[in-house]
C-alpha cells in the first residue's frame, strides 16, 4: 500500500489518527503507538487489497481492530477490595 520504512510512518500516522476518530469511545494511547498500529492496520488493509479506495477502507478497519485488541490487552482492572465505579 505504501512505499518505504517513512510511507509507512507516515501513511500508519494517517491512517492510526482517522481509525482514533472513527472508533467510539476513548482511546487513551500516544502518537507512537497511534502511528504503529496505523502502520499495521495499513500492512494488514494492504495485505488483502493492494490499491485504490478500498485499500483505505481495509486499511482503517484494520487499525480499528488492532485498537480493540490493544485496548483489551492494556485495560486496568480495580482492585478487588474496592469496588467498581
Amino acid at each position: 500500500m505504501f512505499h518505504g520504512f517513512f510511507g509507512y510512518l507516515i501513511g500508519g500516522a494517517i491512517i492510526g489518527v482517522l481509525a482514533r476518530l472513527l472508533k467510539p469511545g476513548p482511546d487513551p494511547m500516544g502518537l507512537i503507538m497511534t502511528i504503529l498500529i496505523g502502520a499495521g492496520g495499513a500492512a494488514i488493509g494492504g495485505y488483502f487489497v493492494r490499491t485504490g479506495f478500498l485499500a483505505w477502507v481495509a486499511a482503517i478497519v484494520s487499525a480499528i481492530v488492532l485498537i480493540a485488541i490493544y485496548q483489551r490487552i492494556t485495560r486496568r482492572t480495580p482492585p478487588r477490595d474496592q469496588p467498581m465505579r
